[in-house]
């Protein structure tokens, strides 16, 4: 089960890294005045995050239903990059505001 929970700890990574990186440029593409764009990346990234969100879903099914695993410090790792690129999307919705109504 240890390479399982790796694997998935990848996933995490990989979907919130992408989460993170759309919420980023979207709040670029508010600078510039892009609303459109951004508010697709802001989607684009909400998918990611969804994803990344998921695997961690299952994660925790499993540890309910008692079929849990040790932690590693990757699996650690993937929670801190989720729980960061959920924080950046929610602040780029705000940041993006600000940029409409300036």
């Amino acid at each position: 089960m240890e390479s399982t929970i790796t694997e998935i700890a990848f996933q995490i990574i990989l979907y919130a890294g992408n989460g993170k990186s759309s919420a980023m440029e979207a709040i670029q593409e508010a600078k510039e005045r892009n609303f459109e764009e951004a508010d697709r990346l802001i989607e684009a990234a909400g998918v990611e995050l969804g994803k990344a969100h998921g695997y961690q879903t299952k994660l925790l099914q499993e540890e309910a239903n008692g079929e849990g695993s040790s932690v590693n410090i990757i699996l650690v790792h993937s929670q801190d990059h989720l729980m960061t690129a959920m924080t950046v999307r929610d602040l780029a919705i705000e940041i993006i505001e600000i940029y409409r109504n300036k």
